[in-house]
């Protein structure tokens, strides 16, 4: 009877939860920026040489990056339109205005910088064809 209740029209219950949603951003608003005031205070005086921070700078820094950086929307992975929107936009874009030759163009040299066979130890040599980097070295 109570999940009947629940899932009616009635919505009691669930405007009862909708208060704490505030108090929930809040909460997790103050930890993050608590946080990022404990590591600039503790790590970046000594390592840089600036000033300590109050817990209201911290939470402007915090802010101004997630509008640069892009507030995420998590569960991302490899290839799945990361990085910040203003960036994703303008290469939408660019992509929207070449022609299906210069798409497939770009895919294929894409596809031979990220997908070929690394050099040694890891590191990427651009300037190497993509043949040249598929042979193993000794």
């Amino acid at each position: 009877m109570r999940d009947r209740e629940y899932y009616s029209g009635n919505g009691r219950r669930w405007t009862k939860k909708m208060i704490f949603i505030p108090f929930v951003v809040a909460g997790g608003l103050a930890l993050v920026s608590f946080v990022v005031m404990q590591l600039w205070n503790h790590l970046l005086p000594a390592i840089l040489h600036v000033s300590a921070i109050t817990f209201w700078q911290a939470l402007g820094i915090f802010i101004l990056c997630k509008i640069l950086f892009g507030f995420g929307k998590g569960g991302r992975h490899f290839g799945g339109g990361g990085g910040a929107p203003w960036m994703r936009r303008g290469m939408e874009e660019k992509f929207r205005n070449m022609s299906p030759e210069e798409r497939e163009r770009f895919k294929q040299k894409m596809g031979d910088r990220m997908c070929r066979p690394r050099g040694r130890w890891g590191k990427f040599d651009w300037d190497q064809p993509a043949e040249e980097a598929a042979k193993p070295t000794e």
